[in-house]
Order: C-alpha cells, then structure tokens, then sequence
C-alpha cells in the first residue's frame, strides 16, 4: 500500500503539472516528479512511456517526496540519476517524428515541442541518435515500408501508409532494399542469390551474392544453421548453392581472413541507414591484426558520444569479415559482443594476431 499522503489536492491544482507531462516539456524536468499508483513507479515530466490515466497520477515537490510516499524510480527515465543534456528532449523528437507516418514535422515544429532553437536540436540529436533528425525520418519511414511489405500488404498500399507521397519517392528510397519493393515484398521472389559454405577455423561461413553484389556474409556452427537462416530471410528469392572453390565471392571472403584481401571498394548489395553505413565504412579502415573501440570509432566518425549507436550498428552488420566488426572490442580490454558469438570473436582476433 503507498502511503495516503499521496496528493489530496484536486486536478485543477495540478493541471499544469498534468499539461507538462502530456506534453513532455522538458523544461518541467528539475520542477517535480509524477507517481502512477498503478505501477508504483515515479518518473521525470519527460519521460517517454506510455501516459498514464489521469486518476492514476500523483505529483511531488521532489524525489524524496515521492519515495517517502512508497513509490520506486523509473528504469526508463531514471529520475534519480544525473539527467544528460538532452537525452529526453531527443526522445521527445524521436516520439514526435515516429507518431505520424503520412507527415515528418518540420525542423522548426521539433526544436519549438523540444524548447530547444533548431540548431541546437540539430547538435543534440547528432549526438545523441547519431545522424539529423531529417535522416531518423527517412529511416524510420523505410524501415516501415518495409514492415508493410514482408507482412503482406501491397506495393502500393505500404508506399502511403509509410508516408512517401508517390510511387517514385519510395521506390527511390527503397534502393536500400537491395531489390525492387515487389521483389522485397514477395521474400525475394524473382532474385537469384548465389551462395557457398566454406568451413574455416572461426567456424562455417555462409557467403552469398546476387548479380548486384554480396548481400551476406553469415557465420554459424553448421551449413544447416546458416542456409535456414538465408532462407527465412529470402524464402522465395531462388537460392543456388555453389561450390566455394569455384564461386570469387568465396575467395575474396576467405582472402579476408589471411588479410590479403582488398576489403573497401566491393560491390554491395546490402540495406543499411545512413548512420550504419557511416560506420561500416569506418570499419573498413581497421587494419588487419589492429583494434580499435567503440568510442575510438565514434570519434573517427566525428560523433565522440555515439559509443553506444556504433555498438548497434556494429550488431546490425550483415557481412562479417568483410566490414569487420569483430576488430571493435570494450574500451575495458574485453572483446565485448558479437553477432556471431563472443567465443568466435575472440577465434578471429587471435588469428589476425598471430596467436
């Protein structure tokens, strides 16, 4: 039971508080906290859970307050930590640019709801998200096209529901498909992909290509994990095994593990967002038997605080050894994760270094 010194006060003493909280005004942040007595948590004006009913909320003067009153912190905005400079004022933008799919807000709309100027917003969210609000958009706006059209829906139902005002903006953006939305739509109906399996010592590693490129770099403990995985991905793409001695994408993957392979300049034909891409590239510059962190990354990258958005990336990356995310480890000497299991990333570390 919480205490019934809960506030005795009556909603209309409160309303600016409430106003604060549905509008997540970041300026009421240091001004009081909000309880739920439903969920016995209290939180920031800011913070981007789901609203409460009104009738369920209860505000206080201070943290303390509201722990006398029996109630716990949030773990998602975390009142009783040391706020970051803007860290719910971006995800206020991020809430307000995912909440209406047929219309992004303008810059102006954003920094004005943020109560930050527009340039200002443009800095913080950089460096917070990693690339411009203009670009969350853009992203956020394919990655429902694309939703849509593995769910089933039509080409040209998904192109409006995602927002793109004609046929031509999606399927311009939808270059980053890798393939056309209708082929995308039906798994991959109507594309080739060509694959071998190649057994080295981190383990079996799938290869595969269509006639744009290298589309996948997979590694797995068997041939039949990593064809499952292939074909839950492009169920209906036609999938050609090939003999690894014989298929050049096979060569030039397995040359990567010698380090002789020229790993920048290929033919790709893999989706990824800007921000993604910005950091596979930095990859890519890696050398061979070398290191660097997620922060080092960052920083090469001109995003010194974006350690964590690498890491993200890094676990999205579609084509191990050739954007070698395995060379990113912890700033604290550990490997740290890996797509592919930390064990295997530890295999190829030593054996780019010689152990």
């Amino acid at each position: 039971m919480f205490a019934e010194a809960m506030a005795t006060t009556s909603f209309d003493q409160h309303a600016s508080q409430w106003n604060a909280v549905t509008s997540r005004d970041a300026r009421f942040d240091d001004a009081f906290v909000y309880a739920v007595v439903t969920t016995g948590v209290f939180c920031r004006p800011t913070c981007p859970s789901r609203r409460p009913r009104r009738e369920n909320v209860r505000f206080y003067h201070s943290i303390e307050d509201a722990q006398r009153a029996g109630f716990r912190a949030c773990r998602r905005c975390r009142p009783t930590e040391p706020r970051r400079e803007g860290d719910a004022r971006v995800e206020l933008v991020r809430e307000l640019i995912d909440a209406d799919p047929e219309r992004t807000p303008t810059l102006a709309e954003l920094a004005e709801a943020a109560s930050l100027s527009p340039f200002h917003l443009q800095r913080v969210f950089r460096k917070h998200v990693g690339v411009s609000p203009a670009q969350y958009a853009r992203s956020r706006r394919l990655e429902r096209f694309k939703k849509s059209l593995r769910a089933g829906g039509r080409v040209t139902d998904a192109t409006y529901e995602s927002g793109y005002g004609s046929s031509s903006r999606a399927y311009e953006a939808s270059s980053r498909l890798g393939m056309t939305p209708r082929s995308y739509q039906r798994g991959g109906r109507g594309e080739t992909i060509d694959y071998a399996i190649v057994r080295r010592a981190p383990g079996h590693i799938l290869v595969a290509a269509t006639p744009r490129g290298l589309c996948a770099v997979r590694l797995g403990d068997s041939a039949v994990e990593l064809e499952r995985a292939l074909a839950t991905e492009y169920p209906e793409a036609h999938r050609r095994r090939v003999a690894a001695a014989t298929f050049e994408w096979a060569r030039h993957v397995e040359a990567c593990l010698e380090g002789t392979s020229p790993e920048r300049g290929w033919s790709l034909d893999v989706a990824g967002t800007p921000f993604q891409w910005k950091v596979w590239n930095a990859l890519q510059r890696i050398p061979f038997g070398s290191t660097a962190t997620y922060s080092s990354v960052a920083r090469a990258i001109g995003q010194p605080t974006a350690a964590r958005a690498v890491a993200r990336a890094c676990a999205t990356n579609p084509l191990a050894l050739v954007v070698p995310c395995h060379r990113v480890v912890a700033a604290n000497g550990s490997t740290g994760g890996y797509r592919w299991g930390a064990a295997r990333k530890a295999k190829l570390l030593a054996l780019e270094q010689g152990s």
